[in-house]
């Protein structure tokens, strides 16, 4: 597969990739622009066409080409592959040292699916009553019919399998793309069809709504070869240059309320299809926006929904808020149809997350009561132990013991209590936020330091960090040093480096109690590791002092 990547790297230029969505000017055998994610306020973000790298100063983010497209599409590493190869006329089945067997039956799956689009496609313009019904009824126009590929699946429950025989398909292979039911017939009867599109741009299956009565009303490609339900985000392929553009995402519950959404001029709308929000689906869009806003329905249902995402949030450090305001509508795509304008000033007026669902809880409780102040209490404490900004938690624990009507140490002091109980639950059943394996200001600190170390000629101070062996990252420190050090007149590097080894000492620490503080609340109190971790936390709390 190395071979694989060094062809596509020889055919791609790093800027014409990074082009396609960074507005590059010259400076100096550099290349200048403003980060994708949004967060420079002036151009930041540099690229080597020398070195074949980038590094965006502002988002700490660095790499070459495949690094650029898995953190500004926010896929994986195969996808990025895949798509590059594309860019570039590489076959990457000459590389493949996998089973070439399960290769091909992707390559037939993804064939027969964009065929059974076109198919389902043409169904639709040829029906006049199920055009009436997306046109009309759906209230869907031309425009977003033709940018969802949305179709039309005949009642005959063998049209579309006699179709994609006659092509050449096998029964095998279009199973292994899930268009056919336990029956070896059409999956999809008399439905809307509406293609999953993957990030890429390839059909990976698809959901369809029934056109008359019957049930069940949606019905989506069961899990396949190309088809995951816990990465895949619908609407996604669709709505990733309007996040990167305007620096939010708007996750909503149907596939029908991405669609009107996209109509209505929201066009950051995606959704989790059929299945609930998972820490995958959260990391794919936290690379391209840290501003999550749940449009979620106000029942027990979305108030579990939103609490589990605060929960998964709160460990990718992402902005969440909710869209509550719905103007008696019951869902996006409802209020839609009332007026589309609603829509987008329900999205620009989201509210914290944190404070929706505390709001949802006092809804149901009697404050003026101790039992259900108790409730109310224990709920905001394990809603609270997920937010990770310390100031941010205090301020929640500071409006909680207001509308409690008693002291915050108090409240602080049963929030505690509550830890230690948590800590000494059987671990199978403790749910914990994780720590990350490394702050973004200790990473950019790092960077810094082995910039001067490599290309500064610093001795002294002794930076006690190893110096990466692969090329890429090695580039990309080059780069940061003559970006952030070179171009200074009469450089002190020495007392510069004295300085940042400081701050780096500081943030080490920083890192080091808070992974000691996970570690500990795995131990049992009774574990000879109990004790010493406790001392290892108090002695690295003193010094850093």
């Amino acid at each position: 597969m190395n071979d694989a990547l060094a062809e596509i790297k020889s055919r791609l230029a790093v800027e014409d990739v990074v082009g396609q969505y960074v507005e590059l000017k010259r400076a100096g055998r550099n290349l200048k622009g403003h980060s994708p994610w949004g967060v420079d306020k002036t151009p930041s973000f540099m690229v080597s066409p020398e070195k074949g790298i980038w590094h965006d100063f502002s988002a700490n983010k660095g790499g070459d080409i495949f690094t650029f497209i898995m953190e500004v599409e926010g896929i994986g590493f195969r996808e990025a592959l895949e798509k590059l190869a594309g860019q570039a006329g590489v076959d990457l089945t000459k590389y493949r040292g996998g089973d070439p067997a399960v290769a091909k039956k992707k390559t037939r799956a993804k064939e027969a699916l964009s065929l059974a689009t076109k198919y389902y496609q043409a169904c639709l313009i040829r029906s006049k009553p199920v055009c009436e019904y997306v046109f009309y009824k759906r209230n869907l126009n031309r425009a977003t019919v033709k940018e969802f590929k949305i179709g039309y699946a005949p009642a005959s429950g063998k049209a579309l399998v006699a179709v994609l025989k006659k092509r050449g398909f096998t029964e095998d292979e279009l199973n292994a793309a899930g268009l056919l039911n336990r029956f070896k017939t059409d999956l999809f009867r008399d439905r809307m069809t509406v293609p999953f599109i993957d990030t890429t741009g390839n059909i990976i299956g698809f959901t369809a709504r029934i056109i008359g009565q019957g049930e069940p009303k949606y019905l989506n490609t069961p899990e396949t070869l190309l088809f995951n339900k816990s990465r895949f985000i619908f609407g996604l392929h669709q709505a990733k240059e309007a996040i990167r553009r305007d620096g939010f995402v708007v996750i909503v519950e149907g596939n029908m309320d991405v669609i009107s959404s996209h109509q209505a001029g929201v066009k950051q709308a995606v959704a989790t299809s059929g299945t609930a929000m998972t820490e995958q689906h959260l990391k794919a869009l936290s690379n391209l926006t840290s501003d999550i806003r749940l449009a979620y329905d106000g029942d027990e249902a979305g108030v579990k929904a939103t609490e589990r995402a605060i929960m998964m949030a709160g460990d990718l450090g992402l902005d969440l808020t909710v869209i509550s305001d719905y103007h008696g509508a019951k869902d996006p795509d409802e209020l839609i149809q009332k007026d589309p304008k609603l829509w987008q000033e329900a999205v620009n007026h989201s509210i914290p997350a944190v404070d929706w669902l505390l709001n949802k809880y006092e809804e149901n409780l009697d404050l003026r009561k101790s039992p259900d102040k108790r409730k109310y209490s224990d709920i905001a404490l394990k809603l609270l132990s997920y937010v990770k900004d310390e100031v941010e938690r205090a301020s929640y624990e500071e409006k909680v013991a207001k509308k409690l009507d008693v002291e915050v140490n108090i409240l602080r002091e049963k929030g505690d209590r509550l830890a230690e109980k948590l800590e000494k639950a059987p671990k199978k059943y403790l749910k914990k936020p994780k720590t990350k394996v490394k702050s973004s200001k200790l990473e950019k600190l790092e960077n810094s330091l082995l910039a001067l170390k490599l290309f500064g000629g610093v001795t002294k101070p002794k930076i006690p960090l190893d110096v990466p062996e692969d090329e890429t990252k090695l580039a990309e420190l080059e780069l940061v040093f003559n970006t952030e050090h070179e171009m200074t007149n009469n450089p002190d590097y020495e007392k510069e480096a004295t300085e940042l080894l400081a701050l780096y000492n500081q943030e080490l620490k920083k890192q080091q109690i808070a992974d000691l503080s996970d570690k500990l609340a795995s131990l049992d109190e009774d574990s000879p590791e109990y004790e010493s971790t406790i001392k290892q936390i108090t002695d690295l709390q003193k010094t850093s002092n």
